[in-house]
């Protein structure tokens, strides 16, 4: 400043720079702030809370840090329940999905999905005591039957003549019923099933050895329809490290 008090030339440029730094601090450049990434709590080893820590874990979890890193993008999880994953994202509460959520010709008409990070089907889970060869869906017709809302396994039970279908908000809350013999069996995510059976042993249950589920569909991210910008920089991420980074990651959860 000049002996008036008045600031100089010099010294307007300098606040000037000082305050261009505070803005970008925590803030990548033309961007407005964080993605929001909605996950769900309840779906391991895909995204599931961690106790220790009070966060979001899981193998889309790491996978949506990894892909979001390499694409440039700062994220920040969120917790929802799993049928409220894609209104959240309609209702431009969330910017993305990741979890266990399988691509259907349905949801494509409401979302847009990425390149896949993963496939697989669905599993059925019933008690040790069931003698009945469950090889395929319809081997579960007559059975009273536990699916989580909102689904693809929900549909696929209707479409194979399943009557009895008792649906539920996650699948921990299947098991349970399925172990107090409330339910014949369960039906939902193959790798999300073993994982619980696997870490959470209840030898009253197993899973169906020889069934083989009607399809496997792909896991991948999830934006909207009117954000392609947003979904080419995610797939050309996914792209980059695939065989690499998520490789890892997956293994890492054993799937």
């Amino acid at each position: 400043m000049n002996i008036q008090g008045i600031p100089t030339r010099r010294t307007l440029m300098a606040m000037s720079g000082a305050a261009l730094a505070l803005s970008a601090c925590g803030r990548k450049a033309g961007a407005p702030g964080a993605l929001v990434v909605g996950s769900t709590a309840t779906g391991a080893p895909f995204s599931f809370l961690d106790v220790k820590t009070n966060r979001l874990t899981g193998a889309m979890i790491d996978i949506a840090h990894a892909v979001a890193a390499k694409a440039v993008l700062e994220v920040r999880i969120e917790t929802t329940t799993f049928a409220a994953l894609v209104p959240s994202l309609t209702a431009r509460k969330i910017d993305i999905v990741a979890a266990g959520i399988l691509r259907t010709p349905e949801r494509e008409k409401v979302v847009a999905f990425t390149d896949p990070v993963y496939a697989y089907g669905g599993g059925v889970v019933t008690a040790q005591s069931q003698t009945r060869p469950i090889r395929a869906l319809t081997d579960l017709k007559g059975l009273s039957v536990g699916a989580q809302v909102g689904t693809r396994f929900v549909d696929q039970l209707a479409q194979a003549g399943v009557t009895d279908v008792k649906t539920y908000d996650n699948l921990g809350d299947i098991l349970q019923d399925l172990g107090n013999g409330r339910i014949a069996a369960g039906y939902g995510d193959a790798p999300i099933l073993a994982h619980r059976l696997r870490t959470t042993p209840n030898p009253k249950l197993r899973m169906a050895a020889d069934f083989v589920p009607p399809s496997r569909e792909d896991v991948c991210l999830l934006v909207r329809r009117d954000d392609p910008a947003l979904l080419a920089k995610l797939n050309t991420a996914i792209e980059q490290i695939k065989t690499t980074e998520i490789a890892a990651i997956l293994k890492k959860w054993s799937l």
